[in-house]
C-alpha cells in the first residue's frame, strides 16, 4: 500500500515541499505522489517497485516565475531537486504558473 493511500507524507515528498517552498515562496504548492501508478514499469520492477516515492505531480504558483519561460521555471526546480533526482526520484511532472496566469483578474486590477 502506498503512502498516498495511507494519507502519509514520505521523506522525499517532504524534501520536495521544503526545498520548493524555500526557493519559490509559492502561493500554492500541490504535490501528488503518483508512484503507485508506475510500480509495474520495467524500471520500477527492477528496483523492486521503487521506494514508493519515485513519481510526483507538482503544481506550483509563484511570483518567482514572473518573466521566466516554462523551460527556465522547470530548470529552477530541477536544479533545486538535483540530489533527489540522483537518489531515486524518477519522474516529476511540473505545472508552473505565476499568480497572474492562475487569476488574470488580479493582473488587471494592479
Amino acid at each position: 500500500m502506498s503512502n498516498q493511500n495511507l494519507g502519509l507524507t514520505g521523506p522525499t515528498e517532504t524534501t520536495i515541499r521544503d526545498k520548493l517552498t524555500a526557493l519559490l515562496q509559492p502561493l500554492q504548492l500541490t504535490i501528488t505522489n503518483e508512484s503507485h501508478l508506475h510500480r509495474h514499469h520495467a524500471a520500477m520492477r527492477a528496483q523492486g517497485g521503487g521506494n514508493g516515492e519515485t513519481h510526483f505531480n507538482v503544481l506550483i504558483v509563484s511570483a518567482a516565475f514572473n518573466g521566466k519561460s516554462t523551460v527556465q521555471r522547470h530548470r529552477m526546480i530541477y536544479a533545486a531537486l538535483s540530489d533527489e533526482l540522483a537518489q531515486g526520484l524518477h519522474a516529476i511532472s511540473l505545472r508552473t504558473k505565476t499568480p497572474e496566469e492562475v487569476d488574470p483578474a488580479s493582473a488587471a486590477g494592479s
